[in-house]
């Protein structure tokens, strides 16, 4: 079993470059499914999503997630950077890189690790508003609940 690229930073990185990093000399590769998320404006609403972590379990919790990925589906590369701190519109947050022989075990580490980091990931997100209001802390939502549940695993 290969070991997942897991890191949890409060520097931007390089998507194109991750993937790069993850593919360079390997030829089995037959598909690479690459998600990043990006923080929202909320139609102009917020200046910035502040991302709090307790550094060394986020790292553990994430590598975690990326073990079950890898116990579940012949995964040749996986991965996997979640920032914290400051981050605002336009600025990317999760990076998700599976690399498999074949497209669908691709996609489908790729949609489960989603559904677990939106879940299972201990990173707390706070609101900083335009308007100068207080931000309050983004409550979990039970759609991202549900979603983790097609995958038969309890995400508490």
């Amino acid at each position: 079993m290969i070991a997942p690229n897991v890191r949890v930073t409060n520097e931007p990185f390089d998507a194109y470059r991750e993937e790069a990093l993850l593919i360079e000399g390997c030829r089995d590769i037959g598909a690479v499914v690459t998600f990043t998320g990006l923080c929202r404006d909320e139609a102009g609403t917020l200046v910035a999503l502040e991302l709090e972590h307790f550094p060394g379990m986020a790292e553990q919790e994430i590598a975690a997630v990326a073990g079950e990925a890898l116990a579940r589906w012949p995964l040749l590369g996986l991965t996997v950077i979640h920032r914290y701190g400051l981050i605002g519109p336009g600025e990317k947050i999760v990076l998700v890189v599976a690399a498999a022989r074949h497209r669908g075990e691709a996609f489908q580490a790729s949609e489960f690790l989603m559904d677990f980091l939106k879940t299972r990931a201990p990173f707390w997100k706070k609101e900083h508003r335009s308007d100068g209001a207080a931000g309050g802390w983004v409550e979990a939502k039970a759609s991202d609940d549900a979603a983790a549940s097609r995958w038969g695993k309890d995400t508490s």
